[in-house]
Formats: C-alpha cells, structure tokens, sequence
C-alpha cells in the first residue's frame, strides 16, 4: 500500500472518530486526497480535506483540522500531526519509520518502486510505426523513447503490456517505394529508367537497390516492371526493417511484435470490418468512393475509406481494421498510440471510431509527441543531407549516444516543444543532466567497491544510527519512486521519470558531501554500515530509475 493510501485510511479513521465522539458533525461519503505540502517545513504530506467539509459541516475549516489531527490514532510511521490555517492537516513521517524503510527497498532490490495500479489488464503501446521506406529521422527518435518508457512504467505498475510496431506495407506510399527500387536497380543494372513521378529521393534507395542488385543478382532486369518489383519487394522490405529495427535497438527500444497492415487485407479482416460498419449505416459511397460517415457520429466531415479509381484503402481504412482488431480481435483493455503531432487531425476520428464500434471512446488514448528542435553551440540546427548535417536517429546516435538520447527526450512532457542540446549532451560534467544522474549511479557503486575491498560487511546494520538530516532527506527522496511510477502510469507521463532522477541525484549529492560512509576506524564502523545500507538502497533506486527510461546505469565513469 502507497504511503498516501495508508495516511488517507489514518485520516478516514480520525474523522469517523471525531463524529463518533460528536467533536464533528456527520458529512456523508468523502474523497480524502493526500499531497504533498508546497512548503517543507509543512512535513512530508497534508490534507485539504477540511475546506471541501467546511461547507457541508457549516464549520470553520480550521476547526475541522483541529479535531482530525487531534482524532489520528498513533502510527509507527508518522511522527508528528498538525493543522494549520485555512484548513489543512500536515503529517511528518517518523524517523524510526523512515529508518525501516532502507531495509524495505533493498529486500524489494530490483523491484523496488513496483505498484499494482494496473491490476493486470492488458495494454497495447503502439509507437514510432514509421511507413518502412528509409532509414527513421530525428524527428521519429522523440516517440520511440516516450513510447518504450511509457512501455515500461506500465509493466512497472502491474498492466500486462505488449509493445508494437505497425508496419504501413501496404498502400500508395509503398507503391512509390517500390516503384522508386525498380527504377534504381536497373539505374544499378545500367539501364537508363528514369524515377518514377512521384519518387522517393535520397541516396539510401540508390544504396538498397546496389545492394540488391549485388546479393541477388540481375535476373529481375529482363523481367516485367510488375513482375520484377514482386521479386525485389520482399528483400526491399525486409531489409528496410531491419535496418529500423537495428537503430531503434541501438536506442534501446524493442516490441513485442510488428504488425503487418497487409495481413489486415490479405486476411479479409479490412473486408469483415468494413461490412460492420456498413450494416451500421455507417459508410456511404460518394464520388467513386467510400467513405465513413463520421458526420453521424457528431464531426464535421465524412473520411474515406476507400479511395476511387484503384480503389486501394487510406491510412484511415486500414486503421478501422487495425483497431477492431485490437479491441476485438486480441481484446486489450487499453490501447495507447504514440504519434506525431502531425496526427492531430486523427484524434477525432479515431474516437468516433471506437463509438461506431459500441467501445468506450476513453479505452484509446493517442499521445501526440511535438517537434523536436536541435542546436548546437547556441546556434540551431537545420537538418539537411544536403548541408551534410544529421538527419537520421543513427547519426544522433553516433553523435550523442542512446542514453542522452532517451534522457533528454524524456524530459519533457510529450505535448511540449523542446530543444535538444547537443553540444550540453555530450558535455561531461555536472551542467549534463545525463552524466550528473548517471555519476551519482557510478558513485554509489564506486563506494560499494570501496567497502568490499576493505572488507567492511554490512548485511546487518543499526539503522537507528541514520538522523543526520542529509540521510533522512536521502531516505524520504529514495521511497518516493513507487509514487512516482504510480503517477507516470496513471497519467501517462514518462517525463516524472527524468525530473525524479535528478532530484534524487542531488539528494545523493547532498548525503555525499555532509555524511563520511566508508570508514573502518574504531566508534565509526557501525555508523560506516549503517550508511552502506543507505548507499544500498539509494544505488537501487537510482538503477531501477533508470532501467524504466531504458538507460543504462553505470558502475563506473
């Protein structure tokens, strides 16, 4: 149980007693919100509950907060209880309690900041889903890593979570790249065939076609356009995944499966979905076309479906199919899609969707992640291959390495503007968020190593010895994360991750600098032990902190 609900069910104890005792009138059912105090010397939690009783209670909310805290039934984890104008209850944890708690988050190791908010339903993170026509850009690299995080702050708290790329291989935007490989492979072949209008450009196409032309030979020159790009799309597509799927792994960032939009046609499901919604009166035809009557559902415009002439399936088509198969097909609870800001447009629908359907909109959530912009040196950058200046996640990669990478991007909410500073990226010092928080890792381990080589044990400790202020204020940051993690789950804001990170840092900073560990001198050992156990559990935090961004946690720097 999180240390707000155990506070709230104090406190829901304190009120039935003070109106048992008829100190307070009866109020009726109550939500009781435990926060944490804007200023510190408030303790480490309070409650506004006596100004949302105030009126119901026809009592000044002061007075309400007098008698609940006079009403607290004695509890080994608090320490002290006070009210204060106009009308909260603060709470100050016990030292004998934040003492235990070391021994609570080295016995949990690895699992410590685990919850069960979840309860096991099922979720589905979809993310990055890139059309697979060349390699991912920058801009892709934000939602990669706010996806993978959001990924594991779910698993963290209790949701079963698949992770999945959708792969658009169907559709215009692949017949261009096929298209565009036939015409670079005879290029290769040499044989003058011009692009195909429209085209995809750039050299990694040229790239792909040389070394298809290479590896499998020049059989596909003397055959039929049509029957020359069947031979070459599967190679093409195959290792135009592979090469997506090498640098997100070089990011950190793996799924559970990659879901193919052809299989949606292929198996008859685009077909099967679309006839659902047509018995629904749902789709109207128009102009050659079909269409989804969004209008009925209260937008302002229908959206096709199916386009005329070559009658292929949109984006939007297929995403009908994609989805029913998601809620009804491998039935998840909850279904999270990371997007692009460019998406904005698709929130709409995709809710009419779900209602056209018979599902409760709020089972689909869609985060959009906004641009992200870089500099350099003060200067911002203008990505252009043409420039010779960084374009692809692989060449940010190469220049800042992943765990900046996924640190930096994470540190702001997804819907925020932000910029990314290479220049302070790459910076090792303490001005880099990245290495201080890191450091503070390598530190704790280095302390450890330090320990062990002078044999100092520290299995069994008297932790009672930890008052000094830096150890207690070490103490109370380390058992935030639970709460943390609680929150990021429960609001889908990996970027809580990042924020409590750094804090924790400086704590360990602070500790550091006030509080000698290692010593094996006479009337210093025990306290020597005490604090490795604090080290322990701090060094525990710290790594299991930055497992959930997907960043390593250092021994050494």
């Amino acid at each position: 149980m999180q240390i707000t609900d155990q506070l709230a069910t104090l406190v829901s104890e304190a009120l039935d007693s003070a109106q048992s005792s008829g100190v307070l009138p009866a109020a009726g059912d109550v939500g009781i919100k435990i926060e944490r105090p804007k200023l510190a010397e408030h303790g480490d939690f309070s409650t506004s509950l006596p100004l949302s009783l105030a009126r119901t209670m026809r009592m000044a909310p002061l007075e309400i907060a007098q008698a609940i805290a006079a009403a607290m039934p004695e509890h080994y984890m608090i320490g002290d209880v006070t009210h204060a104008a106009p009308g909260f209850v603060n709470f100050t944890l016990s030292t004998q309690w934040l003492q235990s708690q070391v021994d609570v988050v080295r016995d949990a190791g690895e699992n410590f900041g685990s919850v069960d908010v979840g309860a096991g339903q099922s979720v589905q993170v979809e993310f990055v889903s890139v059309n697979p026509t060349g390699p991912l850009h920058v801009g892709h690299a934000r939602g990669a890593v706010i996806g993978s995080s959001l990924a594991n702050v779910l698993d963290a708290a209790g949701y079963e979570v698949q992770r999945e790329y959708y792969v658009n291989d169907a559709g215009n935007q692949m017949r261009v790249f096929y298209d565009t490989i036939y015409s670079r492979y005879m290029q290769a072949a040499g044989h003058d065939v011009p692009l195909p209008d429209p085209a995809y450009p750039g050299s990694y196409l040229e790239e792909l076609a040389a070394d298809l032309l290479k590896d499998l030979g020049d059989s596909a020159v003397s055959k039929e356009k049509s029957d020359a790009i069947s031979y070459l799309a599967p190679e093409s597509l195959k290792r135009t995944l592979d090469d997506i799927r090498d640098v997100l792994a070089k990011l950190g960032v793996s799924y559970d499966q990659w879901f193919r939009e052809s299989e949606l046609i292929s198996s008859g499901r685009f077909d099967d979905v679309l006839k659902i919604l047509e018995d629904a009166d749902l789709v109207v035809d128009r102009d050659g076309a079909k269409w989804f009557a969004a209008t009925r559902l209260g937008l302002e415009e229908d959206i096709v479906v199916i386009r005329s002439g070559d009658g292929g399936p949109t984006y939007f088509g297929t995403d009908i199919a994609y989805h029913h198969e998601k809620f009804f097909g491998r039935k998840f609870d909850r279904v999270i899609n990371v997007w692009g800001a460019d998406h904005h447009g698709h929130v709409a629908r995709m809710h009419a969707l779900l209602r056209a359907f018979g599902l409760d909109p709020d089972r689909l959530t869609i985060i959009l992640n906004q641009i992200v912009n870089f500099k350099n040196e003060g200067e911002s950058l203008k990505f252009s291959k043409r420039n010779n200046v960084m374009v692809t996640v692989e060449e940010l990669l190469d220049e800042v390495g992943p765990d900046a990478c996924r640190f930096t991007f994470l540190s702001r909410s997804p819907e925020a503007h932000m910029e990314f500073d290479l220049g302070l990226a790459k910076t090792q010092s303490s001005e880099n968020p990245v290495y201080y928080v890191q450091y503070g890792h390598a530190r704790m381990a280095s302390i450890l190593r330090t320990a062990a080589e002078r044999e100092i044990t520290f299995d069994s400790a008297d932790l009672s010895l930890l008052t000094h202020d830096r150890e207690l204020e070490l103490i109370r940051k380390i058992i935030e994360l639970p709460a943390v993690v609680e929150r990021a789950a429960e609001r889908l804001e990996p970027h809580h991750l990042p924020h409590y990170a750094m804090d924790l840092a400086r704590s360990l900073q602070r500790f550091y600098e006030a509080c000698r560990v290692v010593s094996s001198e006479e009337g210093e050992l025990e306290i020597s032990r005490a604090r490795l156990q604090l080290v322990e559990a701090a060094k525990l935090a710290l790594s299991r902190t930055l497992s959930l961004m997907g960043m390593t946690a250092p021994d050494r720097m």
